[in-house]
This record gives structure tokens, C-alpha cells and sequence, in this order.
């Protein structure tokens, strides 16, 4: 059923972005710089492409941007978590180092938590 649902609004989607592409053929000047400035440095950066490639080229820089902006602002937490799990391993190593040195527990309250449970 979601697979399903997923399916038709990829469809509406494309659908609608088809649309649009047709709506929007002619095509329009895009420069990398003003004029003014392109005339100082002696650089015309420009070329002329259709309007529905210029609007969904910036939704996809923007798009990627986001993700990329997103990715280097969650850092901290990928470090931590790295330095959790890393410190989780070694406490896990140590216990059972621990546990194989001494056998079974000192403790009499210890030794029946360990116990192993009969069925």
C-alpha cells in the first residue's frame, strides 16, 4: 500500500515538473556576474538556457547546499557518538576480561545474579 502510494505521488510529481518544464521553454540570458563588473575584469560568463533548467538547477543547488550545510552542522554528534561507541567497546572488552579472570563472583549477592536461570 505505501509502495503504492509512494509510486503515484512520484508520479504527480513528475508530472507536474513536466508540466512546468513545457510551460516554460523560452529561453532567458543567465550571467555569473553584473555587467558592470564583467566589463571591468573582462570576463563575460554567460550563456542563455531554458527558464525550467535555471529554476530547477537553484532548487537543486539549493537542495544540495542544505545537505551539505546540514551534514557539517551534525559533525559534533557523529564525533560523539564515534567516542561513545568506541568507549562502550572498551568497557565491554574489559568486562569480559574481567569476568574470565575471576571465575565466578567473590560476592554471594553477585554470584546469584550471575547464576544462570533454570528453565
Amino acid at each position: 500500500m505505501i509502495k503504492t502510494l509512494r509510486t503515484l505521488f512520484l508520479a504527480v510529481v513528475a508530472l507536474c515538473l513536466v508540466t512546468f518544464a513545457l510551460a516554460n521553454r523560452q529561453s532567458v540570458p543567465v550571467q555569473l556576474l553584473p555587467g558592470d563588473l564583467a566589463a571591468l575584469l573582462g570576463l563575460d560568463l554567460g550563456l542563455t538556457m531554458p527558464v525550467w533548467l535555471v529554476f530547477l538547477g537553484g532548487l537543486l543547488a539549493g537542495l544540495v547546499l542544505g545537505f551539505i550545510w546540514e551534514w557539517l552542522r551534525e559533525y559534533r554528534h557523529r564525533a560523539a557518538a564515534r567516542t561513545g561507541a568506541r568507549q562502550v567497546a572498551r568497557l565491554e572488552r574489559e568486562l569480559a576480561v574481567m569476568k574470565d579472570s575471576s571465575g565466578l563472583p567473590q560476592d554471594d549477592i553477585l554470584a546469584l545474579i550471575d547464576k544462570p536461570k533454570g528453565r
